[in-house]
């Protein structure tokens, strides 16, 4: 692991496509004993009593017209959110969540995105404002309203520079975690990640009514326009972030998209105050589960920074 801080500055996978898309479809789980049953009633997140007990329970919030799962185990004053990749839902956080809790004393929120997990299925293509409302409102209603950390994963990079641009005042920072950032995101690069989902997207039309293909599907559609937006979108300054790249990248077979990723990460932490670049050597794109220790770190440092 290398870590590189910054100021301001002065002046394949096989299918590498898929890796923007829905990176881990065909590996949706869905929730399983982890969690407690449902509840409506959502119970204070800076519960001591709770906190101290470490248990995750699952609040079933409306947002839209839409159910979506969030499993909070209460700690103290401050929160960790941690938003899965593309095609995860909450499980992909099983294991970090509860040492993060452990280790932090924290509030440690998971919860699965629209058509994952314990979430209902929102018809139409995925829209990236839609998931930053869905997080925002359930937060709001599970009375979080600051002093929130976080940890987004591949494809939830792109819903983290959407929520930290407009609500830059929740959050004390983030980590993001081989996350889809702006830079990337290029008129050069956008036709070639269409161009290379194009047969598994197809593929996926043959039988929509598998969650990972409803996911990739979803995600295909209106992808150039809406990545061409996202390739705008400026991170504020007041939210210091940490950004981890994995070595390996989403295109470990495709060097020249592999370098554009690894580019697009160091422009990124140099493009503002309080950003650090930190490359995970070895690791492939699942940084979470290659290098759980590694993240456990970085985003125990960045709670111990802000709080």
């Amino acid at each position: 692991m290398s870590r590189t801080p910054h100021k301001r500055r002065s002046t394949y996978r096989v299918l590498p496509a898929l890796a923007l898309l829905t990176l881990t479809a065909g590996a949706v789980t869905a929730c399983g004993d982890d969690h407690s049953s449902p509840e409506h009633a959502a119970t204070s997140p800076a519960s001591p009593e709770a906190g101290r007990s470490g248990v995750s329970r699952v609040h079933m919030i409306t947002s839209d017209g839409h159910r979506v799962a969030f499993y909070v185990t209460p700690g103290n004053g401050h929160t960790i959110v941690l938003d899965s990749g593309g095609g995860e839902d909450s499980s992909q956080w099983k294991d970090i969540a509860p040492k993060l809790h452990a280790d932090t004393g924290a509030t440690v929120i998971t919860y699965d995105r629209a058509g994952l997990g314990k979430s209902d299925v929102v018809p139409g293509p995925w829209k990236v404002q839609s998931a930053v409302s869905d997080l925002k409102s359930g937060l709001e209603q599970l009375g979080v309203t600051g002093h929130v950390t976080l940890v987004s994963h591949s494809q939830a990079g792109e819903i983290a520079n959407y929520f930290a641009r407009d609500n830059p005042k929740m959050l004390s920072g983030a980590v993001l975690v081989d996350a889809n950032l702006p830079p990337f995101f290029t008129d050069q690069e956008i036709p070639r990640l269409v161009a290379a989902s194009r047969p598994q997207v197809d593929a996926a039309k043959k039988d929509p009514g598998k969650p990972e293909n409803r996911q990739l599907i979803s995600t295909a559609e209106g992808f150039a326009p809406a990545h061409r937006a996202f390739h705008k979108v400026t991170w504020p300054d007041s939210v210091p972030a940490t950004v981890m790249v994995s070595e390996k990248t989403p295109f470990d077979g495709s060097p020249v998209d592999a370098r554009r990723w690894r580019d697009a990460a160091a422009s990124f932490a140099q493009d503002g105050p309080g950003r650090t670049l930190v490359t995970v050597k070895g690791s492939s794109h699942e940084v979470p589960t290659d290098r759980p220790d590694l993240v456990l770190k970085e985003v125990e440092d960045m709670v111990a920074a802000r709080h």
